[in-house]
């Protein structure tokens, strides 16, 4: 007969309680209640007794749970079900109950409970998956297939949740393990798609790296599996650029060398970006030689290439070398052995980083005719500078403003007449000299009248003959100006060449002046319509830029102290360093990290320390701004050092600017260099004050970085 029953079970750490009319149980253990569960209403199954209901509670809460016969087999056939049916939320609410009673199940149910819930576009079914992986890793009760882990971090990762997607492959990492390299592009591929997935992907492949070198250094047969390809880099780099994290992307171009990974076409353009961004022309010069004699068929792919390097020619103000860069962009083209399948275009080349002279230096491999065409990269930037037209490559007239204005502040006006003729002999071999007569334009509507007037006689001297429209332009600004006198000599020129006289004497009967040409049918006002406001705003809006722009002398002054940082000569670079402050020169954010690189390259990093000091100082001022770069690779070496009170220091400025802060990173270096430090010791023990101080900071960031 059956008999239907509700039950009440209390658990607590003393007892449970079991009430019926006929019975009265009380359990002292955790043991005894399970026992007493499995077998107490086990027999009633076989009794022909249903349960309906039972209330199962922890010390802190109270909950229900049905239960039908033996409560083991029901709630794994009830998880089982709930998976068969795709029940994910009732599976979860099963799976936590039978945790509670029994622990884990076996590993084949847990791994199809982990698939199902990895397959799952629900942010939340994602979360549980990771939360689930975790706790089975930490009950270390028995082994998860890779490819089980490798699916969640994929799915996490395309949800973007970069965070645990992270964690799941550090942790494959620490067993010597990654995902094949198809499936770790596509990791890359979706991670570096926001800025904290971007900060946390550069992290992971500076420890992947790391991981590769050492296995390296130990001769592991297992090195290769865990070297990243081209691929991974360059999603890396160009994330870098993106979200302006251009002194991480310079670590992860040294990381690309050491690790002996070959550039392509696409790294070299984000390298250059990168370059760019730094104030670093000397590196990127380097790569000059290797994209000059490519052929035509490259010169698309390379015109942001001439722009980074055409902007740092700017930057350091060196306007013979960006006039000669621009004449030289599209010669020895096709010299280059395409279509030979020899050895030489096949073969990567080297590039040094830093000064050629270091005998350890580091030299990165590259090779420039390698680019895919299916690559998941973007070829975009900025056109400023260099524009693409026709098969070549032409200056812009934002370019062609910086050289004018540059070549007047030098007073080398006569450099800039070389300059047009030669562009014209180069991109403009029918003749045409339209790009004179914009130059001319722009400085007219500049009121640099007789910079123009030099232009005249330089191509005139050069046997190049103008258009009229030049003389037509300059000769109404003389008159509207009342330099009668220029004017006349321009007459005369004019007249000698014989140029549209009538027009000439157009403009003089319109201001008044005796002509004895009859009048033309061109208007002052029509003469003035071939003004080219583009070439005259960009030249504008350039002459107030460079008063705002940034002091070349500080470019320069960083690249010497990147040399000799990379050369390890701490003293000339602090020498160049002190000359700044003499100079009232103020530092940059790349001044301090060159010096921080030099400093952590000698492990000198109680010098790294004061430099720290000066920083603070500045930023009070509100004159520098760190990046988060800049902020983890000092909070990486006070880590190393052991300053923690400066550790703690730096992890307060990233929160105090919203910074995303890589606690495993943190973690990892500190479990690295000082897993048993004050283990045992108490404040209350300290020898000195200043111990006791820094047991304090010890503590503050274990408990940060969640150390037990």
């Amino acid at each position: 007969m059956a008999i239907k029953l509700t039950r009440k079970v209390f658990v607590n750490p003393c007892f449970l309680s079991y009430n019926s009319s006929r019975f009265l149980v009380r359990l002292s253990s955790d043991y005894d209640t399970r026992f007493f569960l499995s077998k107490f209403f086990g027999g009633l199954q076989e009794s022909g007794v249903i349960c309906r209901h039972l209330s199962f509670s922890p010390a802190t809460s109270l909950e229900r749970l049905s239960w039908e016969g033996s409560s083991h087999t029901v709630l794994l056939t009830k998880l089982e079900n709930a998976l068969k049916d795709l029940k994910l939320d009732e599976a979860w609410e099963t799976f936590n109950d039978f945790i509670r009673l029994y622990g884990f199940p076996n590993h084949l149910l847990v791994s199809r409970f982990i698939t199902q819930l990895s397959y799952s576009s629900s942010p939340c079914s994602l979360q549980k998956a990771y939360d689930l992986v975790m706790m089975v890793l930490k009950e270390k009760s028995y082994h998860l297939q890779p490819d089980i882990l490798v699916k969640l971090a994929l799915s996490l990762s395309r949800a973007q949740m970069p965070i645990p997607s992270s964690t799941i492959l550090r942790l494959m990492l620490e067993k010597g393990m990654l995902p094949p390299m198809n499936v770790l592009q596509l990791l890359f591929l979706h991670m570096v798609k926001t800025e904290v997935g971007a900060c946390i992907a550069s992290n992971l492949l500076i420890q992947i790296c790391d991981n590769y070198v050492q296995f390296c250094s130990g001769k592991s047969p297992c090195a290769n599996l865990l070297k990243p390809d081209t691929v991974i880099f360059n999603l890396v780099l160009d994330a870098c650029v993106r979200f302006g994290s251009s002194l991480k992307g310079q670590q992860i171009i040294e990381l690309m060398s050491q690790t002996g990974v070959v550039a392509d076409g696409h790294s070299i353009i984000i390298i250059a970006q990168i370059h760019e961004i730094n104030g670093q022309r000397d590196e990127l010069k380097k790569f000059k030689d290797h994209v000059a004699p490519l052929p035509v068929a490259f010169v698309s792919h390379y015109r942001q290439f001439y722009e980074c390097l055409l902007s740092l020619h700017f930057k350091f103000d060196d306007i013979d070398a960006a006039a000669e860069l621009l004449l030289d962009m599209n010669r020895s083209r096709g010299s280059h052995p395409m279509d030979d399948p020899g050895k030489d275009f096949q073969k990567p080349r080297f590039v040094p980083i830093g000064s050629q002279n270091l005998r350890n230096g580091l030299k990165i491999q590259i090779m420039p005719e390698l680019i895919h065409k299916d690559s998941a990269l973007k070829e975009e930037g900025k056109s400023d500078l260099v524009l693409f037209r026709d098969k070549k490559l032409l200056p812009s007239n934002r370019a062609l403003s910086k050289l004018i204005n540059g070549y007047k502040r030098h007073g080398k006006m006569d450099e800039l007449s070389k300059f047009l003729l030669g562009l014209k002999k180069e991109l403009y071999s029918s003749g045409e000299s339209s790009v004179i007569c914009d130059v001319i334009d722009a400085c007219i509507s500049l009121g640099w009248v007789e910079i123009a007037h030099d232009i005249l006689d330089d191509m005139e001297s050069s046997g190049d003959s103008l258009d009229s429209s030049a003389y037509m332009a300059l000769l109404t600004a003389y008159y509207k100006r009342n330099m009668s006198r220029e004017a006349n000599v321009l007459l005369k020129q004019v007249r000698k060449a014989g140029l549209v006289i009538n027009l000439v004497n157009n403009i003089v009967l319109s201001k008044n002046v005796p002509s004895n040409v009859g009048r033309s049918p061109l208007s002052i006002k029509e003469a003035s319509s071939i003004y080219h406001p583009s070439l005259s705003k960009c030249l504008v809006e350039e002459v107030s830029d460079a008063e705002k722009a940034v002091s070349h002398i500080i470019y320069e002054l960083n690249s010497s102290i990147y040399f000799f940082s990379k050369a390890k000569m701490m003293g000339d670079a602090l020498n160049i360093y002190r000359r700044m402050q003499e100079m009232k020169i103020q530092p940059t954010e790349h001044t301090f990290m060159y010096l921080v690189c030099g400093y952590s390259s000698l492990e000198m990093y109680r010098d790294i320390t004061i430099l720290w000091g000066d920083m603070k100082r500045i930023m009070e001022t509100g004159s520098l701004t760190l990046s988060s770069d800049l902020y983890e690779f000092l909070l990486l070496n006070f880590l190393r050092g052991g300053y923690f009170e400066r550790v703690m220091e730096d992890i307060g400025y990233m929160n105090k600017c919203n910074m995303y802060v890589d606690k495993w990173m943190y973690k990892s270096e500190y479990l690295k260099i000082h897993k048993n430090l004050y283990r045992s010791l108490k404040a209350s023990k300290a020898r000195t004050e200043a111990q006791g101080k820094r047991l304090e900071h010890v503590k503050a960031f274990k408990k940060w970085a969640g150390i037990n």
